[in-house]
């Protein structure tokens, strides 16, 4: 077979095209490998809970430190507004969440007591660090405290008022996270409903509150509570057979998304689905009883890296698809001041000296290594379609 020494010019303007249909057709994949990388790396997604129920955790200067050097974690929730904490994350531009205690709720319903509290705990740091939002206690239907309960839509309306005559409410959020008690039914995840009397008397108001601010909706499901030996590979999303709603015909896969689907039924009863649902805390722990089912490390690792690229992806739920979910995984630490079982201690994604209680993908030094090699796979595939090219330009050549 004899090969010219130069190809004609017909041929030459076939490999051009060639190359240049190969070439347009690669940039478009890397670009969507990219956003794909982007979405896995969960950047502006994923944040954390900086728990501080521990006598052995690193100073707060150094920890936020390490959260914006070593991680790709850009958002953390404080269970206080600690001055300590809030000058430590000056300057960095990781987005702070702070919390108003329940114990101070009460108190918030003063229009003077708001402004004291904001003029102490907030507006010394807005300059400097980047708080973003303030919740109005935690899980506060769950303790049963009429007077907290009571409280809790009059304390952040007075709160967002402070917010407005401090020019601030435009910056900076009020929401109050909320645990699957207020649920009265979540199974199947279509018939959930918010429990009777709380939904009429404060979620509804509530709600109101956060459409008319723009604010979220924020719930702590956790899996793991609702996990048997039975239903652990669902908690933990493996694969499986899953759960079927004969209401919606709609098939989950997860507990999570079953979780939050009856949350967003609950809300959607009321007349509020267009409100966002953030996911205020989530995790699982890597220690606990001996009467307890996958608590391990690797459990815990596996349910923390599959929840990040789960929210992160895209999917949605069944009743929410193709949408991301703001997430807080908790927590940072171990806390080993926790009252209750040996799970709640253990909880954390490091140890007090920052190693890794396991690998989930959130240290910066795992997600360079994905992009180097994705960045490989793009020379490889790269190279293997010029010598496509080739080849085919040699047997035009024949």
């Amino acid at each position: 077979m004899q090969y010219n020494s130069q190809p004609s010019p017909l041929l030459t303007t076939n490999m051009e095209k060639a190359l240049a249909t190969f070439s347009a057709s690669t940039a478009t994949a890397i670009l969507l490998l990219a956003s794909t990388l982007y979405i896995q790396g969960v950047e502006g997604s994923i944040g954390v809970n900086y728990g501080t129920l521990a006598n052995n955790l690193p100073p707060p200067a150094q920890v936020a430190h390490f959260l914006l050097e070593s991680t790709i974690i850009n958002r953390v929730r404080l269970f206080d507004a600690s001055t300590e904490i809030l000058r430590a994350f000056a300057h960095t531009g990781i987005e702070v969440t702070v919390t108003v205690t329940n114990d101070q709720i009460p108190h918030l319903t003063n229009i003077g007591f708001a402004q004291e509290w904001l003029k102490s705990n907030v507006q010394p740091h807005v300059r400097t660090t980047n708080i973003v939002r303030i919740l109005v206690g935690n899980e506060v239907i769950s303790t049963a405290n009429k007077l907290l309960i009571a409280s809790l839509v009059p304390a952040m309306q007075t709160l967002h008022t402070a917010l407005v005559g401090a020019s601030l409410d435009s910056r900076i959020k009020i929401s109050s996270p909320h645990s699957l008690g207020i649920l009265s039914s979540s199974s199947p995840p279509s018939g959930g409903k918010f429990r009777q009397g709380y939904d009429t008397h404060v979620l509804k108001p509530l709600l109101s509150f956060l459409r008319a601010t723009n604010s979220p909706f924020m719930i702590n499901p956790y899996p793991f509570f609702g996990s048997s030996p039975e239903t652990l590979d669902y908690a933990l999303f493996r694969p499986g057979s899953g759960v079927f709603d004969e209401n919606t015909k709609l098939s989950y896969t997860n507990m999570l998304d079953a979780q939050l689907d009856a949350v967003f039924s609950a809300m959607k009863l009321l007349g509020f689905s267009d409100i966002e649902i953030v996911i205020s805390e989530t995790g699982w722990p890597s220690l606990g009883d001996s009467s307890q089912v996958g608590v391990d490390a690797e459990s815990a690792a596996q349910y923390n890296r599959n929840l990040m690229q789960h929210v992160t992806s895209g999917a949605g739920t069944p009743l929410m698809p193709n949408r991301t979910f703001e997430t807080y995984i908790f927590a940072l630490f171990n806390e080993d001041l926790k009252p209750g079982p040996t799970c709640e201690r253990n909880f954390g994604l490091f140890l007090p000296d920052m190693t890794p209680m396991y690998d989930i993908g959130i240290l910066r030094s795992t997600v360079a290594a994905a992009s180097k090699f994705h960045h490989a796979t793009y020379i490889s595939v790269l190279t293997i379609g010029l010598l496509i090219i080739s080849n085919n330009g040699d047997n035009m050549l024949c």
